[in-house]
């Protein structure tokens, strides 16, 4: 009986590991933050043709600088409110 409680709750903990890992905030936010480094290393220094396409605004700055803050405020989000562990219902524990 002991055994089975033990490969019980270790089954549960590496639930616990897995639904924490792929959480959904992680992925977006990883993925923001990529993506706005890219546009905004590409609105550095824009190109005067790109500029003018864009009438004197430089949409690679300020569109990258928006995902890294979105892609930051989700990994925040992350950070200060992980995801709980499943709790067995009581069901599940007899």
């Amino acid at each position: 009986m002991s055994e089975l409680q033990n490969e019980v709750s270790e089954l549960e903990r590496k639930s616990a590991t897995a639904a924490r890992l792929f959480d959904i905030r992680r992925i977006i936010g990883g993925l923001f933050v990529v993506y706005g480094v890219i546009v905004t290393i590409a609105g550095i220094s824009p190109s005067d043709a790109d500029m003018k396409k864009a009438e004197d605004i430089n949409i690679n700055l300020w569109t990258g600088l928006a995902m890294l803050a979105l892609g930051l405020f989700f990994l925040g989000w992350l950070w200060l409110r992980p995801t709980a562990p499943p709790t067995p219902t009581p069901e599940e524990s007899e």
